[in-house]
This record gives C-alpha cells, sequence and structure tokens, in this order.
C-alpha cells in the first residue's frame, strides 16, 4: 500500500458515515489550520447535478490559454485520487498531497469528520500556499452544507443543469434539490444559471432576490448553440463565432456556453483567440471519451466504435443517450451498452432514454467501491425500462461479447457508462490515466 492510499484509508475512518452535510466540522478544522480559505485565490465556484465537470473544464482550458495560472478543485477522481487537485495547471503530486493530508489529520486530533470535508482542507492548504489567478472549486455534494461552500464572497457561482439524483441527501422534489445548490449563492455576488427546470429555476431566483445577488440565465441573458459545425455564443456585449468544442456532444455547446459566461461575469473572459484556443485543447476524461486503442478496445470486434462517459443519473441518461442518437443518424450500427451503476443510484431513470436505440446491455459489477449494485439488479431495471438486458461477470467478459448475435464483420457501437467508479477502472485498464 502506497503512503497516500494508506493516509487516505486512516482519514476514510473518521466518521461513519461517509456523507454527513454539515459545515460545522469543516468550519472548526479551518479554524485550526489558520483558516485557509481566507488565502486562496479568487474563486469562481461551481455547482449543479449534470455538467459541472465539463463547465469546469472548459473555463481552465480558457484561463489557461490566455497565460492564467488556475487552480483547480473537483470530485470525485476517476484512477488517483490526485486528480481531484490540480495546482496551477498540474495535478498535485503525492509528495505535497501526503504532507497536507498530514497537518489536516494532526489538526483534526482524531475528531470525528467525513473523508470529503478533511481531503477538502487539505486541498485549501495547498491552494493557499501556491500563487494563483482563479480557483475554481466544484462543490462535492449539493451546495449549501457542502464542505466547499465557506468562500464568502466569491467572484462567482456557476450552476449547471439540476435533475433528481442524491434524494436521500438533497431532497425528494426538484425544488428541494435546486435550494440545496443555491445555497452557494452569496451576498451581492453574480452567478450564472444554465437552463433549468421551471420548479428549479424559481427557487434560485427567489434565493437570489433575498440575497440580492444578480443573475445572468441562460436563454435569457446568454445563449449558446451549434450552428454549421461552429459554437455561436451571444449575450448583452455582442455576438461571438467559435470553433466547436472538442468536449463531444451538443450539451457540450450548453456547458461552454456556461464557462464563456461565467467568466465574463467573473470579469476573467480572456479575448477570442484565447477562447477558441481553449475550446480546441479542452480535455475531461471519462465524458463521452472515444477511446481507439488499448487492451479493453482490443477486446471488441475489429471496427468498433468504443465510447466512455461516466454519466448515472436520469439527466446524464437523457444526454448521452442524444449524443448516441446522432452517431446513429449519422452511421448506423447496433449500439451496445455495457454498464454498471452504484447502489444509490436510479438505473431505470436512467435506461429509460435508451429504448429503442440500444439494442442490448450488458450489466457488470464495479470493482473499485464496494457500493455497486449487482448485476442483476441492474438487468431487472434496464428490462424495466423496455431494453434487453443480461448481466456480465466482467468489464473485460463483456466486450468481448459485445459482437454476439450481430451479423458476421457487424462492427457495433459500444458505451461504457453508468458509474465515474466503471469510467475509472477503464482508464486505468485501458492505461489512459489521467495526467
Amino acid at each position: 500500500m502506497d503512503q497516500v492510499t494508506a493516509i487516505l484509508d486512516r482519514l476514510l475512518a473518521l466518521h461513519p458515515r461517509e456523507i454527513d452535510l454539515s459545515l460545522g466540522r469543516m468550519e472548526r478544522l479551518l479554524e485550526a489550520l489558520g483558516r485557509p480559505q481566507d488565502r486562496l485565490p479568487p474563486v469562481i465556484q461551481i455547482a449543479g447535478t449534470n455538467g459541472k465537470g465539463s463547465t469546469t473544464a472548459f473555463m481552465r482550458a480558457i484561463l489557461e490559454a490566455s497565460g492564467s495560472r488556475v487552480h483547480v478543485y473537483t470530485s470525485p477522481h476517476l484512477v488517483s485520487f490526485n486528480e481531484r487537485i490540480r495546482l496551477a495547471g498540474r495535478i498535485v503530486d503525492d509528495a505535497r498531497l501526503i504532507a497536507a493530508l498530514d497537518i489536516c489529520e494532526q489538526a483534526n486530533a482524531g475528531n470525528e469528520i467525513t473523508f470529503f470535508e478533511v481531503t477538502t482542507a487539505a486541498a485549501f492548504l495547498l491552494f493557499a500556499e501556491e500563487p494563483a489567478d482563479v480557483l475554481l472549486l466544484e462543490v462535492g455534494l449539493g451546495g449549501r452544507l457542502d464542505a466547499t461552500n465557506v468562500i464568502d464572497a466569491p467572484l462567482a457561482a456557476t450552476i449547471t443543469p439540476v435533475s433528481m439524483d442524491h434524494e436521500r441527501y438533497l431532497g425528494e422534489t426538484l425544488a428541494e434539490i435546486a435550494g440545496e445548490k443555491a445555497g452557494i449563492l452569496k451576498r451581492g455576488r453574480p452567478a450564472v444559471i444554465a437552463p433549468q427546470g421551471e420548479e428549479a429555476l424559481e427557487v434560485m431566483r427567489a434565493r437570489a432576490r433575498e440575497l440580492g445577488a444578480p443573475l445572468s440565465v441562460f436563454g435569457e441573458d446568454f445563449m449558446a448553440w451549434e450552428e454549421a459545425g461552429r459554437l455561436v455564443y451571444q449575450d448583452e456585449a455582442g455576438l461571438l463565432d467559435l470553433p466547436a468544442p472538442r468536449l463531444y456532444g451538443r450539451h457540450q455547446f450548453v456547458n461552454a456556453g456556461m464557462a464563456i459566461a461565467s467568466l465574463r461575469l467573473a470579469g476573467l473572459l480572456p479575448a477570442v483567440p484565447a477562447i477558441e484556443r481553449g475550446l480546441r485543447a479542452v480535455d475531461w476524461p471519462g465524458r463521452m471519451q472515444p477511446l481507439s486503442h488499448g487492451p479493453l478496445f482490443d477486446l471488441c470486434p475489429p471496427g468498433t466504435e468504443l465510447w466512455l462517459d461516466g454519466g448515472h443519473n436520469p439527466g446524464a441518461g437523457v444526454a448521452i443517450s442524444a449524443v448516441m442518437a446522432e452517431r446513429e443518424e449519422a452511421d448506423p450500427r447496433p449500439l451496445r451498452l455495457v454498464t454498471g451503476m452504484l447502489k444509490t443510484k436510479d438505473p431505470v431513470g436512467f435506461f429509460r432514454p435508451f429504448e429503442g436505440l440500444a439494442s442490448h446491455v450488458a450489466c457488470v459489477p464495479l470493482t473499485s467501491t464496494q457500493s455497486g449494485r449487482d448485476p442483476a439488479e441492474l438487468v431487472v431495471a434496464a428490462r424495466a425500462a423496455g431494453l434487453s438486458a443480461t448481466q456480465s461477470p466482467s468489464l473485460a467478459a463483456a466486450l468481448a461479447a459485445v459482437g454476439e448475435g450481430l451479423a458476421p464483420g457487424t462492427a457495433p457501437r459500444v458505451l461504457v457508462c453508468g458509474s465515474l467508479y466503471l469510467a475509472g477502472e477503464v482508464l486505468a485498464l485501458n492505461g489512459l490515466k489521467p495526467v
């Protein structure tokens, strides 16, 4: 066991529950650490159900293309914990991470604290030590009581599309979940709001009115759309004709527009050439990522089109099924899903958008977590959503079998999806660890 894994395992044992939303423990630890949150670079905070990571990736790519030094905090990771913390453009190395975690462990003095809280405190220590122009701070879960929500005056807040997810912790209705996400809004500080259901948007508007927080709402104050293979962005400052985002899928035009609007509102949007470079260079592994080589790819029939996406809730199912529908229209092929999922997710809601599109679902176990759903349960859920499904003993076995039942010489389209844990397993096994 390496040093990073050993200390992370110790920190996991500091609280009986992995998730326990509260700010009290976090505030106590930060006080013991000398309030590193007060020494951070200017912050843009990002919350939402879907698109947080992609929107953050677009902001990072655009800022870095302009020469800015950018810290980034995201979660969860795909292959190694270090991916969560980017210091001025580089994933944190083991030595600096271990040193920060040791300081936090000692300052916590054995008190109850969740894994996310103590590791977020370590990230704040690292961000406070390293000079940067901006910190892109992604919420872990919800917003109001999330460990990241200790920033009093961010440059701006960004709320990506909100849908049903984590109901056990955030509420049973879209309005309740939106209220938790809107908890990152701060008095007098501007916020950018993605396309939302009417119920969710009204909750956000009400909270913004209470705080005097100016809102910039997609579809009202700014727009972004695909036209002739390019991204068109428009707000009160004018229209930008930009290259299509490097990240694949129509929903990425919205995420790119959200990033541009957020940087504009924060006063950080660079000149057009830097925006163009950022859109062409952006990288966000495990999100509609095409795989064209590697050991797992080699298990598939010759000519297979293999995709990877960590989407895991009904909203993500809608977005990525739309991408697969576009691919089907451009190049018809049998679509096979290979899916693993956490016990806490809604598999029927995730699978339903694929009805009539996917020809079969192979349900696999997750090997990187003890919280994976039994593949037999996923088979039942997929069939309840109108899909043909069987269980497979492993990811590798499922990929090796994607050609079964197809006419000789048929090259299928395969989408591995349903969990970021599964996406991480794919990247690790296929030799594509994020860098």
